[in-house]
């Protein structure tokens, strides 16, 4: 009876067992890395961990002394600039990896830069208008707030600044603008602006370290580009001051320069002008120190630049494009050196 008694007890520990080693969870095999997804900005072909997914921002800003220096350009993934009557130049700041906390001073709108923010489906933000542009923006040419109709509610006026170089316009009130026109806000358009993955993937040939431009005789809109060897970056200044962004004091570095030779005539006495950006044309690239000749074509409202009838790569970064009149030309109007 006793071994009986014992057998069973036996038998009732190792079922116990079993049952136990049931419950236990299977010791799980450690998972490789799981590999993070990574995207590519649209304006700037940086890689970042969250996808873009924010329509882009457009806004012209003043460009004359007694604007500078600007706030927000340190944060516009794109900039453009060019003459908007005779020799006096705005910029075109473009923000899609990011909106700064003030933007400014806003100044008005010409139709070229109207065709810009359309080809860029770009939400466009201005300060006034020309006749052609007004007529563009009231029918709804591009989604758009203007000052003249929001001057005081998301425009504000800087006691800092004389009119009409003291308007400015907020991240808050630009959302609030979008909102307000019931404009999309999610990135809709692929725009076609072709990136290398690195700087290092640029062919590097003699470096060239100074690339200057001047926009008629006034040498307050004499602009230098300066490249540093080690960030691999063009530092910008304007009638021989760095560009600074008034929001942090930084400089406005970007990765590549672009020239884009471009037909302007003047169309009133006022000195304003009409560019053609349909034809094409002759034009430069700078990145990484060298410099490439290319052509500029209108590629479905996108100006961009292609060598051997192939799209020309741009270094991951922000870049800053320049129009330049025909007449004098590339040629006369941007020199550069070792």
């Amino acid at each position: 009876m006793l071994l009986v008694l014992a057998a069973l007890i036996v038998g009732c520990s190792k079922e116990k067992e079993k049952e136990e080693e049931k419950k236990e969870p299977a010791t799980a095999e450690v998972p490789a890395e799981v590999e993070k997804k990574t995207y590519i900005t649209p304006f700037t072909g940086v890689e970042v961990d969250k996808k873009p997914t924010m329509r882009p921002v457009m806004v012209t800003i003043n460009n004359q002394p007694q604007a500078r220096p600007q706030s927000g350009l340190t944060s516009a993934d794109l900039i453009y600039e060019m003459v908007a009557e005779g020799n006096i130049t705005r910029i075109l700041a473009v923000f899609q990896s990011e909106l700064p906390e003030n933007i400014g001073p806003v100044r008005s709108a010409r139709d070229y830069f109207v065709d810009l923010a359309k080809g860029l489906d770009a939400f466009y933000i201005a300060h006034g208008y020309s006749p052609e542009a007004k007529s563009m923006l009231t029918t709804g040419v591009v989604d758009n707030i203007n000052g003249m109709q929001y001057d005081g509610s998301l425009f504000k006026r800087s006691a800092d600044r004389v009119a009409p170089h003291n308007s400015y316009i907020s991240e808050e009130s630009v959302k609030l603008g979008e909102e307000k026109v019931d404009a999309a806000l999610k990135l809709q358009k692929k725009v076609p602006f072709s990136f290398y993955e690195s700087v290092e993937d640029v062919k590097i040939d003699k470096v060239i370290s100074k690339v200057d431009i001047r926009y008629g005789s006034d040498e307050q809109f004499h602009n230098t580009f300066t490249y540093n060897e080690d960030s691999k970056l063009y530092e910008r200044q304007s009638g021989g001051v760095v560009t600074k962004d008034l929001l942090n004091d930084e400089s406005v570095q970007v990765a590549n320069v672009l020239f884009f030779e471009i037909n302007h005539s003047t169309v009133d006495q006022k000195g304003r002008q009409a560019l053609d950006l349909a034809s094409g044309g002759s034009g430069y690239v700078f990145q990484a120190g060298q410099k490439l000749d290319v052509k500029w074509r209108n590629v479905d409202g996108v100006l961009l630049p292609y060598a051997d009838d192939k799209p020309v790569k741009l270094v991951p970064g922000k870049s800053w494009i320049n129009f330049v009149p025909s007449n004098p030309g590339l040629a006369k109007l941007v020199t550069y050196k070792p």
